[in-house]
């Protein structure tokens, strides 16, 4: 027996479909857009899968249905770490994707959660019109990726046991804390690290593997780290995690595009940055009514603390990072450029 399920699997399979017009027939291109968070719809649910799925009805209207996306959450197509190679083959069109995730393929890209660097949306989102922002896109579109949406989201940490609000509280913990550089600086602070992709975090809190997670406020409720957690801190009013979750596209797949469907992809990337950064925003309130309601105790970051914290960063992670090609080194110094 058919049903509407097994109809839509095997729509989503072909690689391109037929759209009947005025006596003609052509196929239109269909592009697949994988990410690691829960899926809802256009109007519920993560800002993140809600944008990936605005954004592949804003480019079906603009292109006239020659540009069809089909969106896959839960990394229900392609598995979480794998997404970034994936798009570099041309094997995945588009991903939603935490840039330091490629950090073991790609060491530069680390760049896009380095602690303390970025303390500000805009700030992070100036780096696009920046000497740092060619830089950057220059570097991935020379490695396979093509840079559509900038997408930065302020961080905070959810915690089994005690707060971790300052560098002296990290001492003793096992923390997830989202990057290489990130886990330089626990580990300086006196933490113990646990490097898994976000959607792992609630397990390794369930089972005791990890006391702690700093991830953004999008992540701390969509995976429902309330639920073992007893402390939040908030990353609202500051913080020195800020990572750097574009939109991206495979470049493969994009130059075999037509160039008027290529200018649509690149509009409407744009067009979707305003729609990431109120999102973002958004969360970084909403997280803390989520704990309090769940019975968290709720710790503020200030400017004070994460000052502390880029001091431990500028000394550690940052020193290691630009050692690590010169082509970082020059990252690294274009970003601290950008004033906040």
């Amino acid at each position: 027996m058919l049903t509407r399920r097994h109809i839509l699997a095997s729509a989503l399979a072909a690689p391109a479909i037929l759209r009947l017009g005025t006596g003609t027939a052509h196929a239109a291109t269909t592009l697949k857009i994988s990410h690691q968070f829960p899926g809802g719809t256009i109007d519920k649910g993560d800002f993140r899968d809600r944008l990936v799925r605005t954004f592949a009805a804003e480019i079906a209207k603009r292109s006239g249905g020659d540009l069809v996306a089909e969106v896959y959450p839960n990394s229900s197509l392609i598995k979480t770490n794998a997404q970034f190679s994936a798009m570099r083959k041309g094997a995945l069109d588009l991903s939603l994707y935490p840039m330091p995730y490629a950090g073991g393929e790609l060491p530069e890209t680390n760049i896009g959660l380095m602690p303390g660097l970025v303390s500000t949306y805009e700030q992070g989102l100036r780096w696009k019109t920046q000497p740092i922002g060619k830089a950057l896109t220059d570097f991935l579109a020379d490695k396979g990726i093509v840079l559509l949406t900038w997408v930065w989201q302020a961080g905070g940490v959810a915690s089994r046991t005690r707060p971790l609000l300052t560098p002296e509280d990290a001492k003793g913990l096992k923390v997830r804390g989202g990057s290489r550089e990130m886990d330089m600086v626990l580990q300086t602070a006196g933490a113990a690290v646990l490097s898994v992709p976000s959607n792992e975090i609630y397990a390794a809190m369930q089972t005791g593997a990890c006391d702690a997670g700093i991830t953004s406020s999008t992540s701390l409720i969509s995976f429902r780290l309330e639920e073992v957690a007893k402390h939040l801190t908030s990353g609202a009013g500051a913080s020195y995690w800020f990572m750097l979750e574009p939109l991206m596209m495979s470049k493969a797949i994009f130059d075999k595009l037509p160039k008027a469907q290529q200018d649509i992809l690149v509009s409407v990337g744009a067009d979707m940055e305003a729609f990431g950064k109120k999102g973002a925003q958004e969360d970084d309130v909403e997280v803390t009514k989520v704990y309090e309601k769940a019975g968290a105790k709720i710790s503020v970051l200030d400017g004070a603390t994460v000052g502390k914290w880029r001091d431990i960063a500028r000394d550690t992670a940052w020193k290691d990072y630009s050692a690590k090609t010169p082509l970082a080194a020059n990252l690294l110094k274009l970003a601290s450029d950008v004033a906040a």
